[in-house]
Formats: C-alpha cells, sequence, structure tokens
C-alpha cells in the first residue's frame, strides 16, 4: 500500500505541477507580462513546485530528512543519473563559456548548503537567505536575455493562451493536487523506510528524489532526441540551483528543517562531486560522451547501492 500512495503521489505532483505552471502562466500573459519574465519566474518556479511540495510536506509533517534528502538527491540524480542516461542515447557537446557562470553558481550554492548543514539546522534566516539569493540569480538571468533555459522557458510561455476562468480553475486544482501528491508521496515514503528497515534519509534521498525528478529526466531526455545539448544541459544545472535556493529556502523559511550533520555530510559530499566531475566530464573533450555518460550512471548506482547496503 505504501508503494501504492508513491506512485498515486508522484502522479498528483506531476499533473499539479503541470496545472499550475499553464494556469499561472496563462495569467501572467492576461496581466502583460513577456513570455521571458513568465519562463523565468513562474514556468521555472512551477515547474519546481513538486519538489517545492514534497520538501515541505516532509518538514511539516515532522520528516526533515526527506525534505533535505529530496533536495540532495534530487541534484545527485539530475548529473549522474539523468545526464548519464541522456549522454547514453545522444553525446552532448555544450557551449562551456555559455554555461561557465551557471555553473559556477550551482557550485557555490552546492558549498553554501553544505556550510548551512553544518550545525544541523537549516533555520528560517537561513532560508530567506537562500531565497534573496535565489531573487539575484533570477535577476541576473533576466539581465542576461538569453542561454539555452531561458530560450525553453520563452517558447513554452508562447503556449500559454487560456481564457481566465480557465487559468483560475487550472491554478486551484494544480495547488490541490500538489498538497494532496506531497502528503501522499511522503506518507507512502515514512511506511517503505519503517517497512524496508532504512532511514528516511535513504528513501528521500532515492524514492522520494527520483520521483520528483522524472520531469527533468523526461524532459531532458527528449531534448537528447532531437540532439538539444544546450537545453538538456541548461535545464538540469538550473534545476540543480533553483532546488538549492529555491526549494530549500522556501522550505526552511516556512518550517526550519532539522539535518544530521554527521548522517548528511557524506551525501552533501557527494552533491559536491558530482557537481564537479559532470561539468569536467563536458569540457574535457569538448563533450559528454556515451562512456562517460556511462561512467556517471555507474557513479550513481555505486552510491545507491551503498544507501542500502
Amino acid at each position: 500500500m505504501d508503494y501504492v500512495l508513491i506512485l498515486a503521489g508522484i502522479a498528483l505532483l506531476s499533473g499539479g505541477g503541470e496545472a499550475l505552471v499553464r494556469g499561472a502562466g496563462s495569467l501572467g500573459r492576461r496581466l502583460g507580462l513577456s513570455p521571458l519574465v513568465i519562463g523565468l519566474t513562474i514556468v521555472s518556479c512551477g515547474t519546481s513546485s513538486p519538489e517545492l511540495a514534497a520538501s515541505l510536506a516532509a518538514a511539516v509533517m515532522g520528516a526533515p530528512a526527506i525534505a533535505i534528502g529530496n533536495v540532495v538527491g534530487s541534484n545527485i540524480a539530475n548529473l549522474a543519473l539523468v545526464l548519464g542516461a541522456t549522454a547514453i542515447i545522444w553525446p552532448l557537446s555544450g557551449s562551456a563559456r555559455s554555461l561557465g557562470r551557471d555553473v559556477a553558481v550551482m557550485l557555490a550554492a552546492s558549498v553554501l548548503l553544505l556550510v548551512l548543514a553544518g550545525d544541523s539546522l537549516i533555520a528560517r534566516g537561513e532560508g530567506v537567505l537562500l531565497l534573496i539569493l535565489m531573487a539575484g540569480y533570477l535577476g541576473y538571468l533576466l539581465r542576461r536575455g538569453g542561454g539555452a533555459a531561458v530560450s525553453e522557458y520563452q517558447q513554452q510561455a508562447d503556449h500559454f493562451r487560456l481564457g481566465p476562468a480557465a487559468s483560475v480553475a487550472l491554478v486551484v486544482a494544480g495547488i490541490g493536487l500538489l498538497v494532496l501528491g506531497a502528503d501522499l508521496l511522503v506518507e507512502g515514503a515514512v511506511g517503505v523506510a519503517l517497512s524496508l528497515g532504512v532511514s528516511e534519509r535513504v528513501i528521500g534521498l532515492t524514492l522520494v528524489a527520483f520521483g520528483t525528478s522524472l520531469p527533468e529526466l523526461a524532459l531532458s531526455l527528449v531534448a537528447a532526441l532531437r540532439h538539444q545539448a544546450d537545453m538538456v544541459l541548461g535545464n538540469l544545472i538550473g534545476s540543480n540551483i533553483f532546488n538549492v535556493l529555491f526549494i530549500l529556502g522556501a522550505t526552511a523559511t516556512v518550517h526550519p528543517v532539522a539535518s544530521s550533520w554527521s548522517e548528511m555530510r557524506g551525501d552533501l559530499l557527494v552533491m559536491l562531486g558530482i557537481s564537479v566531475l559532470a561539468p569536467v566530464l563536458l569540457v574535457s573533450g569538448a563533450r559528454l560522451s556515451r562512456w562517460e555518460g556511462a561512467l556517471l550512471l555507474a557513479t550513481y548506482g555505486f552510491y545507491v547501492a551503498l544507501l542500502f547496503r
């Protein structure tokens, strides 16, 4: 039954996020917002809503290890599992120059999270700090006005042309689905942890993180089949930045997130290591080859095996 709850929760989170993005995007168009602004705010934040709902529900329901494990596990999965699988399908060659600053921001966010988690608590003030940094990053993207991720968001925003009643209905339905889906996912995850005799941290790092990373996996595989390397890389790097600054920031602002430093230290270091390894592999040969994708996948598999050991 716990696995049914998890599958239902993942499905509701995906549907809720999609409904929220479409409804809010259409309302933004009717309010006169430009496609770029809609893309970088409504679309980017809306597509992160499943992760936000799951982490916030976990923190409020007394499962903080799932909350922070979801963020850390999603970031590891994005650059090891998703990027590795994508490169196996089609070797990726991205512009190091256009991605360099975003990679630097991702690494800085990863190091900052490592520092903030050192006292075993992400407090409200630290959550506010992360949100301020998120706002600064969005402002930087708006000023830059280019890049693969920006183009992708702008293309999505161009499709938001619903009536006002339908837009409001989608927003309300999306929020409702997200709340219900997050509740089911966390309840099922806690049940699985108890039945398997593993910690909530492990379930958050693997099962919950994988479920909330499915949209990134689907989008990356489609983009890889279309040979859109910059879109894949921009989406995954941007997602990792949003997970730390926006998801964890918003969660800690609403409810402080306690995390055992002794337990999470290794996972945070793995996240930081993968954040360094993936860009290095990309730059070293001017592309991410199939064997390098296989290496990332093997690294992810080895990490998960250690968690369940």
